[in-house]
């Protein structure tokens, strides 16, 4: 991609603009001006959370604070009593230093919906029709709304409405990650169409 020159170029007065050495020297001083310009310009869409892909995906999860790795739980694998397929000499041993979990690296769809919901949860002001329109944002466009059940005692409820939930919105619903709640309420129940 090569920067437009002749912005400045067109500048130049009849006396100068017939010199082929001096056309040619002012374009070698000016071409890479325009060539960065050019690629400045295009900075804010390359980081914008609505285009930005891949590596400048990374880039505005570093500046909003979370990371693509979403630690999910091992299940099925470690011996457990009165649990089927792990139970006595079916499951492993589970034995210090092994993992819980394992790292998943979200795509870049999943992604977005983590970044955004970490905005929202920052520009949220703390009340029940607040948490309803933050969720709005955060889901609108894709058919899917929230009903918060709140039940006393510093707890409430989350259901997902709306179409059923892919696997990657449905992990990050039920892990928590897309919580949006007063400090110290506990979610009791995650409940997914």
């Amino acid at each position: 991609m090569s920067g437009d020159i002749t912005v400045w170029t067109d500048r130049v007065t009849s006396a100068h603009s017939d010199k082929p050495k001096f056309m040619a020297t002012l374009a070698a001083v000016l071409q890479p001006l325009a060539d960065m310009r050019d690629l400045v310009m295009s900075l804010p869409a390359a980081f914008d959370l609505d285009t930005a892909v891949g590596a400048q995906l990374d880039i505005v999860g570093q500046w909003v604070g979370v990371t693509r790795s979403l630690a999910i739980p091992i299940t099925g694998v470690y011996f457990a009593f009165d649990t089927v397929g792990v139970g006595w000499d079916e499951g492993s041993w589970w034995a210090p230093g092994d993992d819980t979990t394992y790292l998943y690296a979200l795509p870049d769809d999943g992604y977005r919906t983590l970044l955004r919901a970490k905005i929202v949860a920052n520009t949220w002001d703390g009340t029940i029709p607040g948490a309803y329109r933050t969720w709005d944002t955060l889901f609108a466009g894709t058919g899917y709304s929230i009903k918060i059940t709140d039940l006393g005692g510093m707890q409430m409820n989350y259901e997902l409405t709306g179409p059923p939930a892919d696997v990657v919105t449905a992990t990050l619903f039920t892990s928590g990650n897309l919580d949006i709640k007063p400090a110290g309420v506990q979610i009791a129940a995650y409940t997914t169409p």
